[in-house]
């Protein structure tokens, strides 16, 4: 099933989805019996597979939701917020180089530094143009693979933490169905102790439930925001290679 997805989807969708179903997956291989194929295997199989792919796409959704209040509470996008002069993850003198750059690549002005202190929301339109260039221009993995690997792992964060509620509800229901079994004592043909299969399960969830309830954080969200705005930013000095060397030949 992987084949149909490409390297972006498959990190920062199918895995946040496969760890959010976490404990579904262990109850499916634990308390199935898989010594014999019987039409039972195949539909539960089958349903969780269109559940993780469903898991895939809501956690994209959730993510991308999520997205502007961390952005709010973050004073905006990072790749917005670091081209500011007031700024100083990146140090002035290479940002103005880069904002000269990209402004002779998408045809407007760089608002100069009055500019900027009478008016942040003209410069920060001018610098999320900047930003949609970048991201357009860096899309390639290969000449860009630091880019690449921020983007995912922002991506993975952010969609990880969109689905956390769920995971967590989904976690619930497995533990709860889970007690139900060793209280009702439900035969199972599993050729095991009922037992030992169900506390293997209650393990998975005790964990599935710690990682996501102290792991994935809003935190966590933004650390990752901010690594990929940096990325982004400096990935301009790639960019600015070839139109330096172009000049250095015509000279």
């Amino acid at each position: 099933m992987f084949k149909f997805l490409d390297a972006y989807s498959l990190r920062v969708r199918l895995f946040p989805a496969i760890l959010g179903a976490a404990p579904a997956l262990a109850a499916l291989a634990l308390l199935i019996s898989w010594q014999h194929l019987h039409l039972s295997n195949i539909i539960a199989t089958t349903t969780l597979l269109v559940l993780l792919f469903a898991l895939a796409d809501f956690a994209r959704k959730l993510g991308v939701h999520v997205e502007p209040k961390i952005y709010d509470e973050m004073g905006g996008k990072p790749s917005v917020t670091m081209f500011r002069r007031s700024d100083h993850t990146i140090e002035e003198a290479t940002k103005d180089r880069y904002r000269n750059f990209i402004a002779g690549k998408i045809n407007q002005p760089v608002p100069s530094s009055r500019q900027e202190s009478a008016n942040q929301a003209v410069a920060d339109a001018f610098y999320e143009a900047c930003g949609t260039w970048l991201r357009t221009h860096t899309r390639d993995a290969k000449k860009f693979p630091l880019v690449f690997g921020e983007n995912v792992g922002y991506g993975f964060r952010r969609n990880q933490f969109g689905l956390k509620w769920v995971a967590l509800g989904l976690n619930l229901i497995v533990v709860l169905i889970c007690a139900g079994l060793l209280w009702y004592r439900i035969p199972l043909d599993m050729g095991a102790d009922l037992t030992t299969r169900t506390t293997l399960v209650f393990v998975v969830a005790a964990i599935h439930a710690a990682y996501f309830a102290f792991a994935v954080t809003k935190e966590s969200v933004k650390a990752a925001a901010r690594k990929y705005g940096r990325e982004l930013i400096l990935s301009t000095e790639a960019l600015m290679a070839p139109a330096s060397t172009s000049r250095k030949k015509a000279t």
